[in-house]
């Protein structure tokens, strides 16, 4: 697989708290010239994205991000306010005492919540699995698929640990059908790229993989 191809899948991201209105525009501006899938910014920049970007660019947001502890309501008024602003994709974070509590009717409500405010915009659900056991990880994959969301993901990239390969092998034994995958967190080579997608990734949420193809890497 080209790096043209890989970059298709890639959800070019900055997510860092003290990125500026300059920062955004660069990453924007090389998602649109090697033609990501996506941008992946903070929600307080999602309107001027959207204008900067128009059509070219597809725009994602986080929600509940990183933490996952807002309550649904606050989720839900965020993903509401984002999707005005003009966002196409939303990457929510689940409650993770719910998670550890073993309360997954309602980790899959509120997944079935913010679905039900995104309609037929993408919906992925990032679970943070650097913190969770095999078992945790195999009923949150149940629960995206019961709340109908289209991507099941990772992590943040904000905690302990990214992306694994072990991860993405067993999402793609356990999630029903048409959910995705979403690898993200410390992917950082083309090789480790294809290698995701190979074992059913979908997506792949970095900023490193632009970089490698703009110095020619």
């Amino acid at each position: 697989m080209d790096q043209k191809e890989i970059l298709k899948h890639v959800d070019h991201t900055l997510l860092a708290q003290t990125a500026t209105w300059e920062d955004i525009k660069t990453i924007c501006d090389d998602a649109i010239a090697y033609g990501t899938a996506s941008v992946c910014i903070p929600p307080s920049y999602v309107e001027r994205v959207k204008k900067y970007v128009g059509d070219r660019m597809a725009v994602c947001t986080v929600i509940g991000f990183p933490n996952g502890y807002s309550t649904t309501a606050v989720k839900v008024f965020e993903t509401k306010e984002a999707l005005k602003e003009g966002a196409d994709e939303i990457d929510m974070v689940v409650n993770l005492g719910d998670v550890r509590e073993g309360n997954f009717e309602k980790v899959t409500e509120e997944i079935r919540a913010l679905k039900e405010a995104c309609g037929k915009k993408v919906l992925k659900v990032i679970i943070e699995t650097c913190l969770l056991t095999e078992e945790e990880k195999i009923a949150l994959c149940r629960c995206v698929t019961d709340a109908g969301a289209d991507y099941i993901k990772t992590s943040t990239g904000f905690s302990t640990a990214g992306a694994t390969f072990a991860d993405v092998e067993l999402f793609a034994a356990h999630v029903g059908p048409g959910v995705k995958i979403k690898a993200a967190g410390g992917i950082s080579s083309f090789d480790d790229a294809e290698k995701f997608m190979e074992l059913g990734a979908d997506r792949l949420g970095t900023s490193r993989l632009v970089k490698l193809a703009k110095a020619g890497k």
